[in-house]
């Protein structure tokens, strides 16, 4: 599993904006989500490809590579079909954008 993490000297500043406009440009459709302290999605999988960003909060996800607390400007590609799983953890809440590869 790989993490992909927000470099500011290559990113520029993190914003939801920024942020958005860096998996759109990948190819992705991204919607934004708010996840309360205490949400866990179970093993599940998609059917398309997505990328899990975070813009604030702690987010873990588990695959069958392994566990990574996702943070503020981290990522992770999803494939369709990997089953995986995600949970809030700490007090915060999660803001995730949710991107989808188009086409």
């Amino acid at each position: 599993m790989h993490v992909e993490r927000w470099e500011p000297a290559r990113d520029g500043a993190l914003s939801e904006a920024t942020l958005r406009q860096k998996l759109e440009k990948l190819g992705y459709s991204v919607s934004r989500y708010v996840y309360p302290p205490g949400t866990c999605f179970p093993d599940h999988t998609h059917g398309v490809d997505k990328i899990d960003a975070v813009l604030s909060g702690t987010f873990r996800i588990i695959t069958p590579d392994g566990a990574a607390d996702l943070r503020a400007g981290d990522a992770i590609r999803v494939p369709r079909g990997m089953v995986h799983s995600a949970q809030v953890i700490g007090n915060g809440s999660v803001v995730s954008l949710d991107a989808v590869k188009v086409g």
